[in-house]
């Protein structure tokens, strides 16, 4: 035990609990880079794995399959390092990434984590530093020594800035281990050799150095003895030199091998930890090299370290993970007791703030004070552990000390001292911010705050404020005072963040006065401050109380930035102050007003209201928004000189059409001149909606004839009234307009054209052109001419076809035609107008009137000009044909005529003609119809040979919808084909489109007739390949009789098409014979056995050819006749094994495994196929042939053979299953089919080899059901370790009634490797339904491995109350838990667990529940249970509580603790108890102390208390409440004068004094009424008092006042005596001197520089003083105090 030890050993795990072998602890295997990880190399079953074990969390232990030589895992993160020969890598195991990776060229012999980013690797020959940071390789740092070579490398280090390092390895040497170590500066660039065995680098704080020391400590053990050694490194300048250390090391005499094995630092307590190989701990101290404490910690082997906590963690051989650190309770102590080293023990106490020397400082304090070593004492002070004399008590002390000469004094010292070392608590942070602030200081504190070298605190903060309020701000913020926060954001303007700090502290402050505070020093920032307040849901000030305060600063502009956000969701609950807001800037800024109505922000305010102040401001836009009377808009609309005249046109479209039209008509009447344009526009936008006729009337009724032309010329071109457009044009025509006239008729298209002709007609216009465009457009064209040519206008006609339209020439034309127009004028005015009109129109116009012949001189100049318009030609064409003038040449020559036109025109006249025409445009409709009508097959089977055209061919021979075929025709057709045509043919192309049309005309014997005629007889294609290949497919499909006859006389056809199209059209023979005839034997034994079916003829085919083709053919078709053991001896004929897959199916599926064999050995001689060889297995395990299989399996073979010991278990054959499955090794197979064959050990052990969960699964359920529980015990252990298989496994057990074996058997599974939740959950679950009492021992044991929630469930279902609270309490689930204790107390209750639950729950409802309970069952804990809640619970609803249930005296004890909140409910309560229990004492302490109650209602009640000391409370109460009569009425009532006396005296009121002296005097109580003069001294006046003494015989009473009265008023006088004479001194002094007259400037100088009146300048300060008031004249000060600050003398005789 560790008990008397100064050290605390601790056992954190031990790693063969987490499944860890012994023989994988070692130092090759295990690796121990910090606190947080151990890394372990495992070879478990000739796999490698390492296991990863986190010291915080072993439940988090994890394992990988990771092949490596050595691996060490990061200080801090999830990284692993890895190392496998050469090749090093690093791995983030979270992120599943490689960090990095490097090859060395050296074998790494040691490695190790410096920091979290530094990989140190040492070699056999250097050492390197590898950063896992950017893509650098690692880094040579120095060479290994000599002095190591040889040895085994056991520790490297380094210091923090990684410029000192060094190297330890070890060997065997004369019988001990030798420990060699290279120390390497890198600065230096050198290194040094020592005999060590362990070394650290640290760093100590030396007694008056500014900055740490560093040392290097080092410990070795040689053959004279044990050394540690301390020596500084990298000396510091202003440091203290560090003499060099140099200490025994201890071994006891059974330790002769043990040595030094590691070092590690303890910066906290500055020293050493040094352990040794066999587990020996040594504590030195680094700074003096003492050796506090050595004891054995370890049995084992200790093999590797690494610090912790300012400790040492290590693990033993045995896999005890320990750790030792120092017990700060006891070490101190330890020192004293052991060593008697008193200096060690302070230096360390002060040091590392421990407990143990607290009255040895103490002493020593109180000698250096009593020494006058004040500097020395404020330094021990400040450095006292824990902060033992840093207080107040201290501080007072050294305040007032003075310092010497040349040095801090002692308070300053004191603080600098603390300053250096740490922060100062709140007593002293208020003591030193007081000097520093009255030296204007300010920026030490500030830096002081930064370090936080400061405790803050509300009086530290009220100290800084008037100082710096920012700085102050940040003071309250720290100290967390809600109130001053938000005084000091206010201050410095921060307002936006005052929302936010009362949100996250739950502050609640006025708002409103803060508010009106702001407003006064910054009103856009109050607007700001204001609109966040407002945000806060629910808001946190009303609108109408910010306007308030706005309106009340005359803040107009920030009252309307506030209002436009806060009314900016447009409530109709604001109407009020929508109505404010624009009344306000209508009033005092409209053009803001105008903006906010222009933005359609609001909709519930005042609208006539607005709408009247809008129309005073002169807002007449906005007025007219707003107003909804008719008589309001007419008389604001007409202001349209200030109205916006877009606005204006589109507000018309909010009004009603008569409102409108009323308005329209004021407008015009008020102002027509400067109406009229906007009124025009008005009417335009609206002429659908008002009415055009409405509009034209208010026009015309006006007399506004421009009104209503630019009325009329605005809307006409969107109007569609033809009779507005009538009015427009007769309008324009009236005014002149005719190029408007013009530009109407010949633009718009909704006037009545007959209507406007007939008008212009009348109209006599000067310009024909409106009449000409209305005619051009509606086709009025043969009128117009008419009119022009009887009224003598030919001109306009010329200007008509050439400027305005060429296009209607022929409609001119037939028109003057028509009239006898003279034919010269007409043929002038064809060639004179441009040719955009079209020919063929003109030629029809003319034609139709029989007057071709007018145009033959046009049409053959224009010909002769190169023109290509068809139309041209074609009447060319017809002059030509009608005059018989060489037509054919024409027709045959011109390539520009219409030959479709031209055909049609001549087919009665000439059909030849028409034939050329035809043929020359290809129009091959016309030209088939014009051939067969006239008879002329001859020239149409020409033209169809040649045109090569199979469509058109169709329409010859077959015909189509719109030219049905004639029978007599196409039979005259072919011939002449057959019999002319195509033998004159000699291209083959023409031949070939010919044949094709034919048989796309299906016209078979007409085909094998024209076919007969081309290759039967001798012709150039006689002997053509597709002809007589067509020939025979023709006779195949048309006369089938006739084909073994062309196949006997053809000799060049496609003899196997030609036999599989036979085949296809059942001419098998005719196939078969031409197979046979060409010796295709495979195709022709095919045709008898697949078409003609004879599989006896294909037999003696095959047996004549004997070919093993054939005799396979013949194979396959006896097979597919399930003719197996012919189709197998035909395989055999043939040897022909190919078709093995169809023969192994259909020999299978009959049954037929023998004559299978044949086959398949047979197959096996040929083919090496998987298949062959698994389906030989097989059939000889279907014959039960097992000596074959035997003999196969053992030799070589490429069967399946874990397929065929498949297929054998699936059939049962189990024996046969059982030498597949051991010649594959399938041990989980293998185990399946002993299982069957009732071998459940063997089974067992092959589950084993297998190692799979099926396979347990399977021998597991047989076990259960053959009893087997021993064997079932070893598969379900195998089975439980997976999740998913463990309810499935306890579904099982349940259902056979197994419960017992059950639990044994997941109970022996938690101790495995693999144990996990799921486990000790279901045990858990067992043990609630079937062994409850053994739920709770296991919860204890293994709570943190269950699955709470559901084991939680388990119990509540099973009752198991205390089970559930204990799970509750471990899951967090507090309130819960309480409430399970509050509903099953009789089995949950204990009420230490209750107060620990009951404190942390979330609900603090609960609170009160428990309460109620406790009042129920545990009336007599309620003063505990409340004292653990009474942090959280609300002291009004409890005192409410016990109120009702009348239980208050059973929490007496809680309301004193309580009262120290202050609360009024308490308060009230417990001073009620106190009057019941009438302990005045008790009262009136509570009542001085706690002021939160009804101190006037408690008042009233106690003033009739029949007891006097509650009635003098009474008094004391209405002191306090300063109702100074109703006290004097109660203590006179009770003769309690000293207690009148003392309420007159607090009164500081004359007359309330003045009447407890006339009191005195009536009573006749004389000795009251002195003791009342000495009392109230200040507060009586002397002429009342000398008044009272002379009327009632009372002047001796009064003689001591009036004594003290004279003494004082003398004293007075001669002060202000002295002070006159030393004035008139000084003014004699200042004017030259005595008797010498000071010069007079013109004043009198008697009366001061002032002048008349003036006040005299006394003393040299040149502070004004008054004029000595009169002795009579003295009114002595408030509360006993003379004007002189001093006490009036004491009256004698008291």
């Amino acid at each position: 035990m560790t008990d008397h030890l100064p050290i605390k050993l601790q056992e954190h795990l031990t790693l063969t609990e987490l499944g860890v072998d012994v023989t994988d602890i070692s130092f090759n295997t295990l690796t121990l880079q910090s606190d947080r990880f151990i890394c372990v190399r495992e070879k478990k079953s000739q796999r490698e794995q390492v296991c990863i074990v986190d010291l915080k969390d072993t439940s988090k232990t994890f394992r990988r399959p990771i092949t490596a030589d050595s691996a060490i895992m990061n200080p801090e993160n999830h990284i692993v390092a890895l190392k496998a020969g050469r090749n090093l890598q690093v791995f983030n195991l979270e992120m599943k990434a490689k960090v990095k990776s490097c090859l060395m060229t050296e074998d790494v012999q040691f490695w190790r984590w410096l920091t979290a980013f530094d990989v140190a690797l040492v070699t056999e020959n250097s050492v390197y530093h590898w950063s896992i940071e950017g893509t650098e390789s690692p880094v040579k740092q120095f060479d290994r020594h000599a002095n190591l070579k040889g040895t085994q490398i056991i520790s490297y280090c380094a210091n923090a800035k990684m410029n000192w390092m060094a190297l330890i390895g070890i060997s065997a040497s004369q019988g001990r281990v030798v420990g060699s170590m290279q120390l390497f500066n890198k600065d230096r660039g050198a290194s040094q050799p020592i005999e060590a065995h362990a070394a650290e680098f640290s760093e100590i704080m030396l007694e008056g150095a500014p900055q740490p020391t560093q040392v290097f400590t080092f410990a070795s053990r040689t053959a004279t003895g044990a050394k540690l050694h301390v020596v500084e490194i990298d000396h510091v300048d202003g440091n203290p030199a560090f003499p060099k250390r140099s200490s025994d090391l201890f071994f006891p005499p059974e330790a002769v091998s043990d040595f030094p094995f590691s070092m590690q630092a303890g910066p906290k307590y500055e020293i050493v930890y040094v352990i040794t190989k066999l587990g020996f701990i040594h504590m030195y101290d680094i700074e003096t090299g003492v050796c506090i404490f050595t004891h054995r910690i370890s049995g084992d082997t200790v093999f590797v370290t690494t610090k912790h906590e300012n400790g040492i963690l290590f693990v033993n051989k045995k896999g005890q993970v320990l750790s030792v650190i120092v017990d700060e309770d006891k070490v101190i102590p330890h020192i004293l007791q052991n060593s008697g080293n008193v200096e060690l023990a302070f230096r360390m106490a002060s040091h590392a703030s421990l407990p143990g020397v607290d009255q040895l400082y103490v002493q020593r304090f109180q000698q250096l004070m009593q020494q006058g070593k004040y500097n020395d004492a404020a330094k021990m002070a400040a450095s006292s552990p824990r902060g033992m004399l840093r207080t107040e008590n201290t501080i007072n002390q050294l305040k007032h000390l003075q310092s010497q000469p040349g040095q801090l004094s002692p308070i300053l010292q004191y603080f600098a001292t603390i300053l250096e070392k740490g922060e100062l608590n709140r007593y002293e942070s208020i003591e030193l911010a007081r000097p520093v602030l009255a030296s204007n200081r300010k920026t030490l504190l500030e830096k002081w705050l930064k370090e936080d070298k400061l405790e803050c605190s509300e009086e530290l903060g009220d100290i800084v404020q008037p100082h710096d309020a920012t700085l102050a701000l940040s003071i309250y913020l720290r100290a967390n005072v809600p109130a001053k926060v938000v005084l000091c954001f206010a201050q410095t303007g921060q307002y936006e963040n005052i929302v936010k700090y009362c949100r996250k502290v739950s502050y609640v402050p006025d708002w409103v006065p803060l508010l009106m505070q702001v407003a006064r020093s910054d009103g856009d920032k109050a607007c700001e401050f204001a609109l966040s307040l407002i945000k806060e849901e629910p808001p946190l000030v009303a609108t109408d109380q910010v306007v308030g305060v706005f309106t009340s600063l005359n803040l107009v502009q920030q009252t309307t930035r506030f209002l436009l956000e806060a009314l900016k969701d447009n409530n109709e609950s604001d109407a009020q102050m929508q109505t404010k807001l624009l009344e306000m800037n209508l009033l005092n800024a409209p053009q803001v007003a105008d903006a906010i109505l222009g933005n359609n922000m609001f909709t519930h305010f005042d609208r006539p209201y607005v709408a009247q102040l809008a129309e005073k401001a002169g807002l007449y836009q906005r007025a007219l928004e707003l107003y909804g009377n008719l008589d309001d808009i007419k008389r604001v609309a007409v202001h349209t000189e200030v109205l916006n005249a877009d606005w204006l046109i589109g507000y018309f479209g909010n009004l009603s059409v008569d409102d409108s039209l009323a308005v329209l008509r004021q407008m015009l009447e008020h102002n027509m001149a400067q109406n009229l344009q906007i009124v025009v526009q008005i009417a335009t936008k609206y002429s659908d909606l008002l009415g055009a006729q409405k509009i034209i009337d208010i026009f015309e009724e006006y007399r506004c004839n421009e009104g209503l032309y630019y009325y009329l010329g605005s809307v006409v071109n969107v109007a569609e009234d033809p009779a507005v457009v009538f009015k427009y044009i007769q309008s324009a025509v009236t005014t002149g307009q005719l190029k408007e006239v013009e530009r109407i008729v010949r633009d718009n298209n909704h006037y009545d054209a007959e209507k406007v002709k007939n008008y212009l007609k009348e109209a006599s216009l000067p310009d024909q052109l409106p009449l000409i465009i209305v005619c051009d457009r509606h086709d009025f064209v043969h009128d117009l001419v008419l009119y022009l040519y009887s009224n003598a206008m030919t001109k306009y006609i010329e200007v008509y076809v050439q400027q305005v339209n060429s296009s209607r020439l022929p409609q001119v034309v037939g028109a003057l035609l028509d009239v006898d127009c003279e034919e010269h004028v007409v043929k002038s005015l064809i060639s004179s107008t441009p040719a955009q009109f079209s020919v063929d129109d003109l030629v029809a116009e003319v034609e139709k009137r029989n007057r071709l012949k007018v145009l033959h001189r046009w049409l053959e100049a224009k010909s002769s000009e190169g023109s290509q318009d068809p139309g041209i030609y074609n009447a060319l064409a017809k002059i030509y044909i009608d005059s018989n003038y060489d037509p054919e040449r024409f027709l045959s020559t011109n390539k520009l005529y219409d030959p479709r036109a031209i055909g049609a025109y001549s087919e009665k006249r000439d059909p030849n003609l028409a034939y050329i025409a035809y043929s020359q445009g290809q129009c091959d409709d016309e030209l088939l119809r014009l051939t067969s009508d006239n008879g002329m097959f001859k020239q149409q089977a020409r033209y169809l040979i040649k045109r090569r055209d199979l469509e058109l061919w169709s329409k010859a021979l077959v015909g189509d919808s719109q030219q049905p075929l004639n029978q007599s025709h196409r039979r005259q057709l072919i011939d002449q084909i057959v019999s002319y045509s195509l033998p004159e043919a000699d291209d083959p192309e023409e031949v070939s489109v010919c044949v094709k049309a034919f048989m796309a005309a299906n016209l078979p014997s007409e085909l094998i007739e024209l076919l007969e005629r081309i290759i039967i007889e001798p012709t150039p294609f006689s002997n053509n390949n597709n002809l007589q290949n067509l020939l025979i497919l023709t006779a195949v499909k048309v006369d089938p009789s006739r084909v073994a006859d062309y196949i006997n006389r053809l000799g060049n056809f496609d003899a196997p098409d030609i036999a599989e199209i036979c085949l296809n059209n059942g001419l098998h023979e005719e196939a078969f014979n031409i197979y046979k005839r060409f010796e295709v034997n495979t195709s022709a034994i095919g045709v008898l056995i697949d078409h003609v079916g004879s599989l006896d003829r294909a037999y003696e085919y095959a047996e004549r050819c004997d070919q093993p083709d054939v005799w396979s053919c013949l194979g396959k078709a006896q097979l597919n006749g399930l003719r197996i053991k012919e189709a197998i001896d035909s395989y055999l004929r043939a040897d022909d094994p190919t078709n093995y897959a169809d023969v192994i199916e259909v020999a299978t599926r009959a049954g037929k495994f023998d004559d299978l064999v044949r086959f398949l050995a047979m197959a096996r001689m040929k083919v090496r196929e998987p298949m062959i060889e698994s389906e030989l297995l097989f059939a000889y395990a279907k014959t039960e042939r097992l000596s074959d299989v035997e003999d196969l399996l053992r030799g070589p073979n490429i069967a399946q053979v874990q397929k065929v010991g498949d297929r054998c278990y699936d059939e049962g054959l189990f024996e046969a299953a059982r030498l597949f499955f051991q010649s594959v090794s399938n041990w989980a197979r293998l185990a399946s089919t002993l299982v069957r064959l009732g071998d459940y050990q063997s089974a067992v052990d092959c589950g084993r080899k297998a190692n799979s969960t099926a396979v347990w699964k399977d021998v597991n359920s047989a076990c259960i059901a053959e009893k087997e529980f021993r064997l079932a015990q070893i598969c379900g252990l195998h089975l439980i370790v997976h999740a998913e298989e463990l309810e499935p496994l306890i579904r099982l057990y349940e259902s056979s009634g197994h419960i017992d074996e059950l639990c044994g058997l997941i109970e022996n599974g938690l101790s495995l490797e693999r144990a996990h939740m799921g486990m000790f959950t279901e045990l858990a679950i067992l043990y609630c339904k079937y062994r409850p009492e053994q739920i709770m021992d296991h919860l204890k044991l293994y709570w943190s491995r269950v699955n709470i929630p559901k084991v939680i469930r388990a119990c509540e279902n099973a009752h198991l109350w205390p089970e559930l609270v204990f799970l509750y309490v471990h899951y967090d689930e507090f309130d819960n838990a309480a409430q399970t204790i509050i509903s099953h107390s009789a089995d949950a209750w204990e009420h230490a667990s209750f107060k620990d639950i009951i404190v942390k729950v979330s609900n603090v409802e609960l609170y009160y529940r428990a309460l109620r309970f406790y009042i129920k069952e545990q009336p007599l804990l309620l003063n505990d249970l409340l004292n653990a809640m009474m942090p959280r619970i609300d002291h009004t609803r409890v005192v409410s509580m016990f109120l009702k249930s009348d239980n208050i005296p059973l929490v007496s004890k809680y309301l004193v603790a309580a009262q120290a909140s202050n609360n009024k409910a308490v308060n009230e309560a417990y001073n009620d108890l106190l009057i019941e229990e009438e302990d005045y004492v008790g009262l009136r302490n509570s009542i001085d102390n706690h002021d939160n109650f009804d101190a006037i209602g408690l008042a009233q009640r106690l003033e009739k208390h029949e007891l006097l000391e509650f009635r003098r409370i009474a008094a004391h109460l209405y002191n306090q409440a300063k109702r100074w009569r109703q006290s004097l009425t109660l203590s006179k009532k009770d003769k309690l004068y000293k207690d009148a006396m003392t309420t007159a005296r607090l009164s500081e009121n004359t007359e309330i004094a003045e009447d407890l002296l006339r009191y005195f005097v009536e009573s006749g109580n004389q000795s009251c009424f002195s003791a009342c003069l000495f009392t109230c001294y200040d507060l009586v006046r002397s002429d009342v008092v000398m008044e009272l003494a002379w009327r009632h015989g009372l002047t001796n009473e009064a003689m001591p006042y009036f004594i003290n009265l004279v003494r004082e008023y003398q004293s007075k006088v001669d002060t202000l005596t002295t002070e006159l004479s030393d004035l008139k001194t000084k003014v004699e002094r200042s004017s030259g001197g005595p008797g010498v007259p000071a010069p007079n400037n013109g004043q009198n100088q008697l009366l001061g520089p002032a002048g008349l009146g003036g006040r005299l300048m006394i003393g040299h300060s040149g502070s004004p003083a008054s004029v000595p008031t009169p002795p009579n004249a003295f009114i002595p000060g408030p509360g006993g105090i003379a004007p002189n600050g001093n006490p009036p003398p004491p009256f004698g005789g008291f």
